[in-house]
């Protein structure tokens, strides 16, 4: 131990130094050490460009002008066009008349508006319109005669009013043979009671032939 030099003491004291130093936890990793990267900056907005609000300013006026233009347009177009009310026909054939027998037929009540009746005398056409305020009647097949649902007026089975308000019988429309011998109904001729009451068969006026 006596020849040891002060370089070999220092040495030694060194090397002493260390084994008694503690060891590093092994937890510890190197990684976590490590510095990390900088975030990358999120990149700033640009400020708006004055020329593009002004386009988008120009468009919407024009847009504008022009919707008005068009609905103008289109307004002044529809007085070219004017609303048709589609009525049903004034004068169309129904048939021949001996497809008729006696009493009344409700086929047409629907489409013209009509009841087709037929008696001893001959074939005649009831305009089906309630002489008091204008409703619809309906056929009562049991009660032989037309009832109006509105205000209860009654007309027998040739259409001669016997209760209720309506002031007057229901009217008859003209009738006349076509050519072929079909039942030509004209609903634009009407007869009043004064002028069917006393009316003779014919081939053509408010009582035909048959």
């Amino acid at each position: 131990m006596a020849d040891e030099t002060p370089k070999d003491q220092q040495a030694s004291g060194t090397d002493a130094k260390a084994a008694a130093a503690p060891e590093a936890p092994a937890s510890v990793r190197p990684e976590v050490l490590k510095p990390r990267p900088p975030r990358p900056r999120s990149p700033r907005m640009k400020p708006p460009d004055p020329e593009a609000g002004d386009l988008a300013r120009r468009n919407f006026i024009w847009y504008s002008i022009a919707g008005f233009i068009t609905l103008l347009v289109a307004s002044f177009c529809r007085f070219f066009f004017p609303r048709v009310l589609f009525e049903p026909k004034t004068r169309f054939t129904i048939g021949y008349p001996d497809e008729y027998g006696f009493g009344v037929n409700t086929k047409y009540q629907q489409q013209y508006r009509i009841w087709v009746c037929r008696n001893a005398a001959g074939l005649y056409v009831i305009y089906a319109k309630c002489t008091h305020l204008g409703c619809t009647p309906d056929w009562k097949e049991a009660e032989n005669k037309f009832k109006c649902p509105c205000h209860g007026s009654g007309f027998d089975s040739e259409g001669i009013n016997y209760e209720g308000p309506a002031p007057k019988p229901m009217l008859r429309c003209h009738l006349e043979l076509d050519p072929l011998g079909q039942v030509v109904v004209d609903t634009l001729r009407q007869y009043e009671y004064e002028q069917f009451k006393d009316a003779r068969p014919s081939t053509s006026g408010p009582l035909l032939a048959v």
